[in-house]
């Protein structure tokens, strides 16, 4: 039973656990928790690619929902991502607070009419500079942090990207690779191309699997490993604006 005050979130998961995540964390539901989630609340989860969507009924009840990355393209016309396009339009008509995560922030741009396809500049591997937005309103989900940084270093991993984002949109961050790296719309919608819930060692086993698979090249793969070894992500930053926009604070 949940009591009145205790929040609900609703996570999206558009992957499967690769056996690594399986095998360290018990799957990246439990990745996502340790992230954004805090005690007291209740998280329910729903596999989107399996089919698993939320009852409509229910979606009044949750707090906020986070859609995220997959190795499906956004703009592709399988039937889950055509009913999770039309979730995403349904929760952005109620306002309710959305956090798309790589693949979720394109679903979520073209849910709501932006265009996403092929990353222009081939696929971002590894450690990625995102220069944020000068003279931005200080939004709820930049609460969290005393002020706004003039740039933020994140974990990337994809291959496609937003080409436009919807109408009222507004383009948050940017990177040398990427145009529309964070977006937002109003104060209930936030997308964000690179991962802030993951560590180096989960962007390590995907770029070792993406190599023996041959989807990348294995000098790439090098070169995208020792970025990382010169560097850390601003996890802790990036985990105060998720939570700050998730739990309005």
């Amino acid at each position: 039973m949940v009591s009145g005050d205790q929040k609900r979130y609703c996570m999206l998961m558009a992957v499967e656990d690769s056996d690594y995540v399986k095998k360290v964390y018990g799957g990246y539901f439990n990745v996502f928790l340790k992230a954004f989630g805090e005690e007291g609340e209740e998280w329910d989860l729903f596999r989107v690619f399996d089919g698993e969507f939320p009852d409509m009924d229910d979606l009044h009840k949750y707090h906020g929902f986070v859609i995220s990355g997959s190795p499906c393209d956004a703009y592709g016309n399988e039937l889950w991502i055509l009913k999770l396009c039309f979730l995403l339009q349904t929760l952005d008509a109620m306002e309710k607070k959305v956090l798309g995560i790589c693949f979720g922030h394109q679903v979520l741009c073209r849910a709501l009419g932006g265009r996403v396809g092929k990353a222009y500049g081939g696929w971002d591997l590894g450690l990625r500079k995102i220069t944020i937005v000068e003279d931005l309103p200080l939004s709820s989900f930049f609460g969290g942090l005393e002020e706004i940084p003039p740039s933020l270093t994140i974990f990337e991993c994809h291959q496609d990207e937003v080409w436009e984002v919807p109408l009222g949109a507004e383009v948050i961050g940017f990177s040398e690779q990427t145009g529309v790296e964070m977006f937002a719309i109003g104060e209930h919608i936030l997308g964000i191309q690179g991962h802030p819930e993951y560590s180096k060692d989960i962007l390590y086993d995907i770029i070792h699997r993406l190599s023996n698979n041959n989807s990348i090249e294995k000098e790439f793969a090098e070169d995208a490993k020792s970025r990382m070894e010169i560097g850390e992500p601003d996890r802790k930053c990036w985990v105060k604006i998720c939570k700050s926009f998730l739990k309005g604070r």
